[in-house]
């Protein structure tokens, strides 16, 4: 999301080199044991292309996810940037797989062997980066400290680790554990330590007698983004396989040997063992409900100081999802890409349970029972919600339960939860994702609930909504749902001289209040239907025929000034702020609810020529969300043969297989999930629409488990000259059209495209 750039090149010899070095050193193996082994988890790590994603160890949704931390993280911050080339700890984080959110009651563990330091900058080790490896299932690296070489191995479950510390003989070995880091010279406008500094401390205790380093981190880096949450507190539990001394405690620069408790706002511990000792293993448990809890996730979860025995678990656990979509008859660097865009869809939503429990962030409590969390709903509700329709259909219903678990809680269905509400980004997407999900059959949630949630989304604006202007991530303990509001339903559209965003919500409101309505249509509630139906239609209000453009408003029902030509060279955002992420030219076409509605109003020859400019003219951004539907809109016009060459484009330029190899935030998956469904030939234009678009498949046989059935998606003549769709046949049948009903795609067995060299006819 936040500081996308649109940086599509192919893969240069010095990348060439780094990834063969990778493949030397087991990045992603090539041996085909295990589907587990294809994945690179250094795509996107890299700071360049700002993948903002980290080699995380951990189970499908874990809760806590480890991963190597090169530098302090923070809101827009990864932990981990591939360019770097020193560690700091290594991270039980609860970051999202996305730069523009924070991290939140998190630990950091570090190894250490010579003279203390504690401060994350002095404590930095240099790594052997050509010794560093990663898996799902495992990390391992080779560090280097005043008294020689420490080795590190990792892997985790959910909400549990074990790292296991090499050090060099005749060494003192020491273990660090920071429980909170607050460090006054990373605040910024965005992250607002300061503020943190002043409200929040966290607390840590040593007992050499249990082996255990505990205690608990009460921050939440995007804290001043939602409400207070007073009893929030992330608890861990620290356990060594091996004896210890106490060292002491410290905040910051203020150092206590021998103190055995500790507290403040970068506080954490250090306990050193005896001289020779060459290996010790550590155990770190998680909880957001209590310290037991932690302990217990612990014994539930690692039964031991095992790596190996951990590692191999969590393999299985991901060669079972990674099995669900699987490609065949490609290189191993495919392989690479493919299931490295499985892993990374199989990321978030978090589970937030533990033990039949779990702990709320929108009233602050602990309840019975399974959540979720970090739904990036703004990007996944494009790809990644439709994709896990497909692949996850009771996890989905789950996913659901769980947004309206937080509307019962806090009031609000979340935009985007970390883990209560932020004022992050726009619209409501929650509900095309319930939406989706219901029009397609999923219904393992509370339906009348779901349905009361989306229409209080759909009908009541913010508290004080004509007071603020709603900019993203604007300061305020309100949570803001649909700002602009209040405008959007009394004049038909929201004004960019009142609201921030202004034609991004009004067109992004009406493909909720579209996806909405197909749930009131069902329901049999026709008023509610014909209102959000007629909403969904206001972004028509926003298109100026005489410079054949979606242009600003004033709420007096003029046209704001809107220079079409000065816009021309903005990747990002125009004068007035009244787009978000994005230009005019990706939102132009930003009703993906109503295709052919766009096509009516600005005529067929106007669409044409303004969707081929967006690509002639360097408008498109693959690498940010808006226009993400926009390859699949030369279908409403009868030219299917250029929404196949802008796949092709699209898959070949902005995913390869090395560290940069992706070229925007992947946002929780949504990037990974694009590449997903439009290698297989397939993508759905609009929540709740109840069909998928066809493109053309990049790939010459992929599998994918739907139901208790396999859907095989073929590429006949697939080669670099054949890229164009001749035929395409479900079950043996030749289909017509260039879309597809969902009952028909879930029921089918094989998609066959047939594919040639020239456009089809």
């Amino acid at each position: 999301m936040l500081a996308k750039r649109l940086i599509l090149r192919r893969l240069t010899a010095g990348l060439a080199a780094v990834a063969s070095m990778l493949l030397l050193f087991g990045c992603a193996g090539t041996s085909g044991e295990s589907l587990s082994d294809y994945v690179n988890p250094f795509i996107g790590t890299a700071q360049k292309n700002d993948g903002a994603v980290a080699p995380f160890t951990g189970v499908p949704y874990a809760m806590t996810k480890f991963t190597p931390q090169t530098h302090q993280n923070g809101v827009c911050v990864s932990a981990y940037f591939y360019e770097d080339t020193g560690i700091t700890g290594f991270l039980a984080s609860h970051q999202p797989l996305v730069g523009c959110m924070g991290d939140y009651g998190y630990v950091s563990v570090m190894p250490q062997a010579g003279s203390l330091r504690t401060g994350a900058f002095e404590r930095r080790l240099e790594m052997d980066k050509s010794a560093e490896y990663s898996k799902p299932y495992i990390y391992g690296v080779s560090l280097r400290d005043e008294q020689g070489t420490i080795g590190v191995r990792m892997s985790s479950a959910s909400r549990a680790g074990i790292l296991e510390f090499t050090f060099p003989e005749g060494s003192t070995p020491r273990v660090i554990v920071q429980g909170i880091e607050l460090d006054p010279e990373t605040d910024d406008f965005i992250n607002d330590v300061e503020v943190r500094r002043l409200s929040l401390s966290g607390k840590i205790r040593i007992d050499a007698s249990e082996r255990e380093i505990s205690g608990y981190n009460p921050d939440r880096q995007s804290h001043t983004w939602g409400p207070e949450l007073p009893g929030f507190k992330g608890w861990f539990s620290v356990r060594f396989d091996t004896p210890f001394t106490v060292g002491g405690t410290y905040d910051g620069d203020f150092v206590s040997e021998g103190s055995t408790e500790g507290s403040g706002t970068r506080s954490g511990a250090w306990v050193e063992f005896p001289e020779g000792t060459r290996r010790v293993r550590v155990q770190v448990g998680t909880s957001f409900i209590s310290l037991d809890q932690a302990r217990k996730n612990i014994r539930v979860e690692l039964k031991g100081f095992d790596v190996d025995r951990l590692a191999a678990r969590v393999r299985k656990e991901w060669d079972g999802k990674l099995s669900k979509l699987t490609v065949e008859n490609v290189p191993d660097s495919t392989k690479h890409i493919f299931y490295t865009a499985v892993y990374h869809a199989y990321m978030l939503p978090r589970e937030m349970y533990e033990d039949g429990r779990y702990y709320s962030a929108f009233d602050d409590s602990v309840h019975e029972g399974k959540s979720y969390n970090d739904f990036a709903t703004w990007d996944t509700f494009r790809s990644l919600h439709p994709l896990m329709t497909l692949l996850e259909r009771d996890l989905t219903g789950e996913w659901v339960q769980a947004l309206v678990q937080m509307y019962k809680e806090g009031g609000w269905l979340p935009k985007w939860p970390n883990p209560t509400y932020t004022n992050v980004m726009i619209g409501t997407h929650a509900d095309a994702i319930i939406s989706d999900a219901y029009v397609k059959g999923i219904r393992n949630f509370d339906v009348g609930s779901a349905y009361e949630a989306m229409l209080k989304d759909a009908t009541v604006p913010p508290d004080d909504d004509t007071l603020h202007t709603w900019y993203d991530r604007e300061k305020t303990r309100l949570y803001e749902a649909r700002g602009g509001l209040t405008y959007y339903r009394s004049l038909g559209y929201v004004p960019s001289d009142k609201t921030a965003e202004s034609v991004s919500r009004t067109i992004e409101f009406g493909v909720d209040d579209w996806a909405i309505a197909q749930v009131a249509e069902d329901l049999g509630k026709e008023d509610d239907y014909q209102m959000l139906m007629h909403q969904s239609e206001n972004w028509k209000n926003l298109y100026n025929k005489e410079i054949g453009f979606i242009v600003p408003r004033l709420s007096d029902g003029s046209w704001a000034p809107f220079d079409v030509d000065q816009t021309f060279n903005k990747r990002w955002y125009d004068a007035d702020g009244s787009f978000c992420e994005a230009n005019p030219w990706n939102y132009l076409f930003g009703a993906m609810h109503d295709p052919e509605g766009m096509v009516e109003l600005m005529g067929r020859d106007l669409f044409v020529e303004r969707l081929d400019q967006v690509y002639d003219l360097d408008k498109y951004n693959h690498a940010n969300e808006p226009a993400h539907h926009y390859d699949y809109l030369y279908n409403y016009v009868g030219m299917p043969w250029k929404t196949q060459e802008k796949v092709r484009e699209d898959v070949r330029n902005a995913y390869y297989d090395a560290p940069d190899g992706m070229v925007g935030n992947d946002d929780c998956g949504q990037m990974s999930a694009w590449y997903l469904l439009s290698s297989m030939g397939i993508y759905q234009m609009a929540p709740a629409s109840g069909k998928f678009e066809f493109g053309a498949p990049q790939l010459p046989l992929v599998k994918m488990k739907v139901g208790n059935h396999t859907l095989r998606f073929v590429a006949e003549n697939l080669s670099e000259e054949n890229k164009y769709v001749r035929e395409i046949y479900v079950d043996s049948k030749l289909h017509e059209g260039t879309s597809i009903s969902w009952d028909e795609l879930v029921s089918a067995r094989e998609i066959r495209y047939v594919m040639q060299s020239v456009p089809a006819e």
